[in-house]
């Protein structure tokens, strides 16, 4: 079955800007100009730039025309990034990040709710158990580059500064939190999973809708064995995000 036209244009600058022949900035000609360049059609031309776009590898501004888009870079989600540096104003994002407190935000809100199925399956309760919500976009520098719906047991956190989104970022990240409870976390489990992203997840990380995503929970167990955080789904632009894991064999 042939290639659509528009595939085949689309691959050109593709390949053009992966090689750096196009930097990121850099205006590509205007349709007419890729019609003749081309000889194909206005629409031909219209589909292969939306495809692009779609690809977060192209941006079209008002009064400056499609430019080729920045390309973030890739970081790196190390195997100990949970562990907590007392006194450090750092979480577990802001270390993936590499960044400092000052250029880490963090947009919230809170709300109580009642675990459905498949919550009380990952915190291993009954259904209707009271939990608090609490839904999260990460910025760093003001570009946002994750989001979040962490749920705790409202019965933990109630009356607890922990509840109180003002709070937030606070610095160790959840497993501090816990710990200022008296709840000592000492596993944390996460499986991953990588799909297209939806309309909301698009829009709130502002990629395109054929750039991938990373999706994963993450689970804060107690030392004993109690359940008492579940992230669920935690998402990342999947194309700059490296998982890094450490596996000790016993010889």
């Amino acid at each position: 079955m042939a290639q659509p036209e528009y595939l085949r244009i689309a691959a050109d600058p593709r390949r053009r800007i992966s090689s750096g022949e196009f930097g990121p900035g850099d205006r590509i000609p205007t349709i007419p100009a890729l019609c003749e360049y081309y000889r194909v059609s206005e629409t031909t031309i219209r589909n292969a730039i939306s495809l692009l776009r779609n690809e977060g590898m192209l941006e079209t501004r008002a009064r400056a025309g499609t430019l080729v888009r920045p390309q973030p870079p890739v970081h790196r989600m190390a195997a100990d990034r949970y562990r907590v540096a007392a006194g450090a104003k750092s979480t577990p994002y802001t270390r993936d990040q590499g960044i400092g407190w000052s250029e880490y935000r963090l947009d919230k809100r809170f709300e109580k709710v009642r675990a459905d199925a498949e919550l009380a399956s990952l915190f291993e309760c009954e259904p209707g158990e009271r939990l608090l919500a609490r839904h999260f976009v990460f910025y760093d520098n003001d570009v946002p580059t994750q989001m979040s719906t962490s749920y705790v047991r409202w019965t933990d956190v109630a009356g607890t500064p922990v509840a109180d989104p003002i709070n937030e970022p606070w610095p160790g990240g959840t497993r501090a939190q816990l710990g200022s409870l008296g709840i000592n976390v000492t596993r944390i489990t996460e499986s991953f999973t990588s799909a297209m992203p939806n309309e909301v997840e698009a829009a709130t990380l502002r990629i395109g809708a054929g750039v991938p995503v990373l999706r994963y929970t993450r689970r804060h167990i107690a030392d004993t064995g109690r359940i008492v955080e579940v992230a669920h789904p935690i998402v990342r632009r999947g194309d700059t995000t490296v998982v890094d894991f450490v596996i000790d064999l016993d010889n």
